[in-house]
């Protein structure tokens, strides 16, 4: 059994933001039925390179556990088929701009009048009201707009944004955190929801403590490089072979680090005796530290620190993250046969449950693979009607 088995949600969105969080409600059991533009389908299909006998390692990193449907919603037949789908659907989940899916007839107000126990989540860059609610939005444009790039990278250098599409995976889980909600509420009323999401204000809520600097002080929060605002030593120092990762977040770890690298006098020194103290005098801090940490290997002092109960680690590349035997421990990687791409290894899913796991049962789709089984069983359309809409360009 899974968490949402039975729960049949329709995914309209594309890219990431959407995907990423309908990939998550599949991993937990629900049926989600992409819809995709017949000729192309997710613009990341074709995002690359790298690609994997064609398919795009992009579309398989987040389509998993998911079936693919074309359905060409500017046509009129098209819109029937939609509409009937919407009937059979516990969930929609859209990520166009703000008021294309009202032009095509299919707007919250529309849809909630006519199946009102639908969820109807629309994830947008700026949100669906406020007065840039039509605007579009990228990851990129919004991890500026939102404050986080300026407070990302060296002082002297230029704003920089995260390695990874920070602003849409922060859409995709609060998505799913929306829907889950909108279903526990259902279950008392009967009726569904609206559930608003924007990129910015996703990104807004990760600000968090420098928002809070910025409240407290009317200062703005200014790049830091490594460094944390509150907190030090709380960095990457680099070690005799490489970088390690050092987290002394109160007076008992900062004890224990300075019995660690055999400097008791530093926890006495009154410069460096509270937290803020290590603040204040962060250059003077570093000046000591630095050429201690560099004197030994990396796997010895983190040997060292985590006898000691000292928060630590290595700074890791990609490949040696991914390959952490506590990942597979874990169940954190997971591999399925693709019937193009062949055996594809990806990032398993990081809720777990102990009675309801999820799970990867099902590969990436390809383009409109599952038009005949779901359009089957949902609709009834017999082999002869669905040629007739693939020759009308319906499907």
């Amino acid at each position: 059994m899974s968490p949402l088995d039975g729960l049949v949600v329709l995914d309209l969105s594309r890219i990431l933001a959407g995907p990423y969080g309908t990939m998550i409600l599949g991993d937990m059991g629900a049926e989600i039925i992409k819809i995709e533009e017949p000729s192309q389908g997710d613009d990341t299909r074709r995002w690359g390179p790298p690609f994997i006998n064609g398919e795009s390692t992009y579309f398989l990193s987040v389509n998993r556990n998911k079936k693919s449907i074309t359905l060409n919603l500017k046509h009129d037949r098209g819109k029937e088929i939609l509409w009937r789908l919407i009937e059979k659907a516990d969930v929609l989940v859209e990520n166009f701009r703000p008021g294309t899916l009202a032009r095509l007839g299919f707007g919250f107000e529309t849809v909630a009048a006519r199946r009102p126990e639908l969820i109807y989540c629309s994830i947008s860059g700026y949100g669906q009201s406020g007065p840039r609610g039509g605007e579009a939005g990228f990851d990129v444009a919004v991890q500026g707009e939102c404050g986080v790039m300026s407070v990302t990278g060296l002082p002297e250098g230029p704003p920089i944004k995260m390695g990874i599409s920070i602003a849409d995976i922060v859409a995709g889980m609060y998505a799913v955190q929306g829907i889950l909600l909108s279903l526990i509420a259902r279950g008392k009323t009967g009726k569904g929801q609206r559930v608003d999401i924007a990129l910015l204000d996703g990104m807004i809520s990760t600000l968090t403590y420098q928002a809070g600097i910025y409240f407290g002080t009317g200062r703005n929060p200014v790049r830091l490089g490594n460094r944390h605002p509150s907190l030090a030593p709380y960095e990457p120092f680099r070690a005799k072979d490489d970088y390690i990762i050092i987290a002394v977040g109160n007076e008992g770890l900062w004890q224990r680090f300075c019995e660690a690298i055999s400097s008791p006098e530093l926890s006495t020194d009154v410069r460096f005796a509270t937290g803020s103290r290590r603040v204040d005098n962060y250059a003077a801090l570093r000046q000591r530290l630095d050429p201690i940490i560099a004197a030994r290997p990396a796997d010895e002092w983190l040997s060292l620190f985590r006898r000691r109960q000292v928060p630590c680690g290595l700074v890791r590349s990609v490949e040696q993250a991914l390959n952490d035997p506590q990942l597979k421990a874990r169940n954190m990687i997971a591999e399925i046969e693709h019937p193009v791409a062949g055996p594809i290894k990806m990032v398993g899913c990081p809720i777990h449950l102990s009675e309801t796991p999820a799970s990867v049962r099902i590969p990436p789709p390809r383009l409109g693979q599952d038009n005949e089984p779901v359009y089957r069983e949902y609709l009834g359309f017999s082999a002869a009607t669905l040629n007739d809409l693939r020759a009308a360009g319906v499907i």
